[in-house]
């Protein structure tokens, strides 16, 4: 196979993993009832000017299924702190008793989870759309290779269709599973 060709596989390959990586990383995000701290891991805080992730300034435990503890490693973090989870917008009233934040993690309700399963249903359509967009600059960079004969193009491009199927069905997948434990009581 010639490297040109080569190449283009391998970087749209690298390109289709990378919105399945980040896909993973956005399903993280979603809660699924119990309580992790994973759920905190988008805020970030204030330290000293810096806008800093969460658990850089604290450690970030989870004692049962809906408790997270917030250990601030500087008491005088624990403003920012309360501030970053409040303004990270995840539904979460942080209480402060001076040396943790508490945070209580609610049942979700059954509106709550279809919400959330939207949620994740709209994070598995970007990794698609990214998929799709990678397959899109894959098919047009073999198209101009004007040194590879038309076979190899041809082989090339259903090499392409078949990594972009596998990719989707594995999004699939991944949806499938987030939004079986979303949807568990």
């Amino acid at each position: 196979m010639n490297e040109d060709i080569q190449f283009i596989l391998d970087t749209t390959k690298e390109a289709m993993d990378n919105a399945i990586s980040h896909l993973k990383k956005q399903f993280v995000n979603i809660r699924a009832g119990k309580a992790s701290p994973a759920m905190l891991g988008s805020v970030m805080v204030d330290y000293y000017g810096t806008q800093t992730p969460l658990n850089q300034v604290a450690n970030v435990n989870t004692p049962d299924g809906r408790t997270i503890t917030v250990q601030p490693w500087e008491k005088s973090m624990l403003q920012e702190i309360e501030r970053g989870i409040a303004y990270a917008n995840l539904g979460f009233n942080p209480m402060n008793n001076g040396e943790t934040i508490i945070i209580n993690v609610p049942p979700l309700t059954e509106e709550r989870r279809r919400d959330l399963a939207k949620q994740a249903k709209a994070e598995a359509e970007d990794a698609k759309v990214s998929i799709r967009a990678a397959r899109k600059d894959a098919m047009n960079d073999v198209k101009k290779n004007e040194d590879v004969s038309e076979d190899l193009k041809n082989n090339a491009e259903i090499d392409i269709q078949q990594m972009t199927d596998n990719h989707v069905k594995k999004v699939d997948e991944l949806f499938d599973n987030k939004e079986k434990e979303i949807m568990t009581v």
